[in-house]
């Protein structure tokens, strides 16, 4: 495969999943909205990472580790290293029971809103570093 169809292979699954975000949230599923946006950001910062790698992006889930590993970390304005601090987390909490009943005090649908929105700002941003 070459590093332009790695990038593209990334960002097609990423934009997958942004769709399937968006069709979570028209069916009040908050906890997978979170879960697919984290999916989303994690693809896209592996999108990058191909892009500017010879290397294939770590078997990781950790956005804060996959967008130092491949130098884009330094680029984030402190609202996005925020917000992929707090998306990374839903990789995990929603995997398991015990986090769910959490979760579902904090996800509602204004911020699940607020989750796809920020979501689709950044992958456009990493998008346009491409």
């Amino acid at each position: 495969m070459t590093q332009e169809e790695k990038v593209r292979y990334w960002l097609d699954i990423a934009d997958y999943d942004i769709d399937t975000a968006e069709a979570m949230y028209k069916t009040k599923r908050w906890l997978y909205v979170a879960f697919m946006c984290h999916q989303v950001i994690e693809k896209t910062l592996k999108a990058y990472w191909s892009a500017k790698r010879d290397d294939i992006p770590p078997y990781i889930h950790n956005h804060k580790r996959l967008a130092e590993g491949c130098g884009l970390y330094e680029q984030l304005s402190e609202d996005q290293k925020d917000f992929i601090d707090t998306i990374s987390t839903f990789n995990i909490q929603a995997r398991y029971p015990e986090y769910k009943n959490q979760l579902a005090q904090v996800l509602t649908e204004s911020t699940c809103r607020q989750i796809i929105d920020t979501t689709k700002e950044l992958q456009s941003w990493i998008k346009q570093k491409l």
